[in-house]
């Protein structure tokens, strides 16, 4: 199989796609949108893609997508722990001269303290992953410049940690999830690693409102209170079509075989809400 990640080499989501996929081959793609299109084209199986930091919160980019391509579908979820180590070029001295400091965006926030704390005039410039981070050090010997990044990207492109650990809190954890395309049949079941854990099921859901109107959302919820339906998330995220205007995230916790768990999606229609099924699927727990 084909598996498209977030690349570049060395990004969080190849090692996350590598312990999900050992045997497969895994394809790097520039960013969040091309691993979305790759899987809407069928250039490849699957992709893995980051969805949610402990830390800062989900990935909005990787939610609107699943709402904008109606023939995507969640196949797994899989939790990471992330630890960030920043990183030179070894041709410089120990970093008392860094110039500026790359990273992905949600890098940067989740090392924020430790880096307003120690590099507080040094400049931090966004950067579309953390590998993508490391390898501009690389390619970069005679420039003073650090990355925020993975061991395995130091190792993979020959930079030298000079400080280990500096994410702000230590329950640091990205999910990140497997999508597909509903259109290609494939037995999910065989397709991951079969030794790696497990922590349950879960259900995902995107639901819109009919239109913007006082207790739309309590009747919403209410499909799945009375039927005891455990939701480990709900998130809104803008239409982009007005002010006010929302699409809902919603997970649900448990298997989907409940006759009413089932019927739950016609009562939301029923209410005049459009839903899409984005599947019922494992969580897997792998090491960092």
């Amino acid at each position: 199989m084909k598996i498209a990640f977030l690349g570049p080499e060395a990004s969080f989501t190849q090692l996350t796609a590598t312990q999900l996929f050992p045997n497969e081959n895994l394809i790097a793609k520039a960013n969040i949108l091309d691993c979305f299109l790759a899987v809407q084209n069928n250039e490849v199986d699957k992709a893995v893609v980051p969805l949610e930091n402990s830390i800062e919160g989900t990935v909005s980019m990787t939610l609107d997508y699943l709402f904008q391509t109606p023939d995507i579908r969640v196949e797994a979820e899989a939790i990471m722990p992330i630890a960030h180590q920043l990183m030179i070029h070894p041709g410089q001295d120990n970093g008392e001269a860094i110039e500026k400091i790359y990273s992905h965006p949600q890098a940067l926030a989740q090392t924020f303290n430790f880096l307003n704390q120690h590099y507080p005039e040094v400049p931090k410039q966004d950067f579309a992953s953390t590998a993508a981070a490391a390898k501009r050090v690389s390619e970069n010997p005679d420039r003073k410049m650090a990355a925020v990044a993975n061991k395995f990207a130091a190792q993979l492109y020959g930079l030298k940690i000079i400080n280990e650990n500096i994410h702000d809190f230590e329950q640091n954890h990205t999910r990140f999830i497997v999508i597909s395309n509903s259109s290609v049949s494939l037995n999910t079941e065989e397709n991951f690693d079969s030794n790696l854990k497990t922590s349950g099921e879960k259900t995902g859901l995107l639901i819109t409102l009919p239109q913007d109107h006082p207790g739309g959302l309590h009747q919403v919820l209410s499909v799945f209170a009375w039927r005891k339906m455990n939701l480990s998330k709900i998130e809104s995220r803008t239409l982009k079509t007005g002010l006010g205007h929302y699409f809902f995230f919603v997970t649900v916790v448990g298997g989907w075989d409940d006759l009413l768990y089932i019927n739950s999606v016609d009562e939301l229609q029923a209410l005049g809400a459009d839903v899409k099924f984005l599947g019922n699927y494992k969580e897997f727990l792998l090491e960092s």
